[in-house]
C-alpha cells in the first residue's frame, strides 16, 4: 500500500471516529452536569431540612408546688384509728371543712401547706396525727383559648402542656388562621405579658416559641388580613345572617324541648 492510500485511509478513518469522540464528550459532559445538579440538590435539600431549622422548645418553668383554687376538689385523710377520709370541695371563699377542725384555708395554699394547718388543729383530738391532702380534680387550673380554632372554650390543665397542645385540644386551628401571629396573654397580679406563639414554625421544627401554658392564659388564634376582610365584607352584605343563624339555634332548641314533653 502507498503511503498516499495510508494517508486516505487514516483521513476516513478520523473522520468516522470524530463524531463518536464528539458524542461521548457530551455525554461525560451531560453526566457531569447531572451530577452536579443532584449534588446542589441535596445540599439545599440538607440546608432546608437539617438541624438548623430544628430548635428545641423552652424548659418548663421549676415546678414550685401545685396551689390549690377554687372549686378543687381535695381528698383529705387522718390516721390513726378512727380514720378521717373526706372529699371536699374548696369553696368560693377559699374554705374548706374538715371533722374536728372546722374551716380551714385552702386556697392560694399547697396540699402539704393545708395539710400541715390541718395537723396542728387536729392534734388536741387526736395524739401523733399524720394528715395528708391529695387533689382530685384540679378545675381551678383552666386555661381558654379563642379565635380561629375548631372549638373555642375552656379547658382545665391537668397536666404540663405547652402550646401547641392547647391548640390541639381544642380541635386545632381553621384554615384561615394566622399560624404565626398567635399569642398568649398571661396575668401575674397587676403584670400583663403578650407571648408570641409562631405554630407555622413549630410544624416546621423550630420549638423556640412552643411555651408552657399556665392557669389563667389566655391563647388568641386571630384570622389572616384576607379572613378579615372577608368578615367586614360578610358584616356589610350579611349583616342579618348572625341573627338568622341565632334564631335557628334557638328554634332548634325548643323543638327539641317540645320533643320530649
Amino acid at each position: 500500500m502507498t503511503l498516499q492510500k495510508v494517508q486516505l485511509v487514516q483521513t476516513m478513518k478520523a473522520r468516522i471516529d470524530a463524531p463518536r469522540t464528539d458524542q461521548a464528550r457530551r455525554l461525560r459532559r451531560s453526566g457531569t452536569r447531572v451530577v452536579a445538579i443532584a449534588i446542589a440538590m441535596l445540599q439545599l435539600a440538607a440546608i432546608g431540612c437539617g438541624s438548623g431549622n430544628f430548635k428545641p422548645p423552652p424548659a418548663a418553668p421549676p415546678i414550685a408546688g401545685y396551689v390549690v383554687g377554687a372549686p378543687d376538689l381535695l381528698l383529705v385523710s387522718i390516721l390513726p384509728e378512727p380514720e378521717i377520709t373526706r372529699e371536699v370541695r374548696v369553696r368560693p371563699d377559699g374554705m374548706i371543712s374538715i371533722d374536728l377542725v372546722g374551716d380551714v384555708q385552702a386556697a392560694g395554699r399547697t396540699p402539704f401547706e393545708i395539710a400541715q394547718s390541718i395537723q396542728q388543729e387536729i392534734t388536741r383530738y387526736k395524739r401523733d396525727a399524720a394528715v395528708n391532702v391529695t387533689v382530685v380534680d384540679s378545675p381551678s387550673q383552666f386555661v381558654t383559648v379563642y379565635g380561629e380554632v375548631v372549638q373555642p372554650g375552656t379547658f382545665p390543665l391537668n397536666t404540663e402542656t405547652r402550646a401547641s397542645e392547647a391548640i390541639g385540644h381544642v380541635g386545632g386551628t381553621r384554615p384561615f388562621a394566622s399560624l404565626n401571629s398567635i399569642r398568649v396573654i398571661r396575668t401575674n397580679g397587676a403584670v400583663t405579658n403578650v407571648l408570641p406563639v409562631r405554630l407555622g414554625d413549630i410544624s416546621k421544627g423550630d420549638l423556640t416559641t412552643n411555651i408552657v401554658i399556665e392557669k389563667g392564659d389566655l391563647i388568641v388564634v386571630p384570622p389572616t388580613w384576607l379572613a378579615r376582610i372577608g368578615y367586614v365584607m360578610q358584616m356589610i352584605f350579611f349583616p342579618f345572617q348572625p341573627v338568622v343563624s341565632t334564631l335557628g339555634a334557638v328554634g332548634g332548641a325548643t323543638q327539641g324541648v317540645n320533643t320530649f314533653r
